[in-house]
């Protein structure tokens, strides 16, 4: 039966990896050459994506 640590680590390090490309791939959208977009979306979404960074650290500290 697996351990509960070695199940956090292959389950977390996995989603950490799986997050991390998608902001690499999000950044994509940054290319003003391609895409069109104000100061106030950038905000707006940067604003969002650090609101549940936030909430989900929290969960780590209860």
């Amino acid at each position: 039966m697996e351990e509960k640590v070695e199940r956090f680590k292959r389950l977390a390090y996995k989603r950490k990896d799986e997050i991390l490309e998608k902001l690499r791939i999000f950044g994509n959208c940054g290319n003003r050459s391609t895409y069109e977009y104000t100061e106030e979306d950038i905000e707006k979404m940067f604003n969002e994506i650090l609101e549940q960074v936030y909430k989900t650290k929290l969960k780590f500290k209860e």
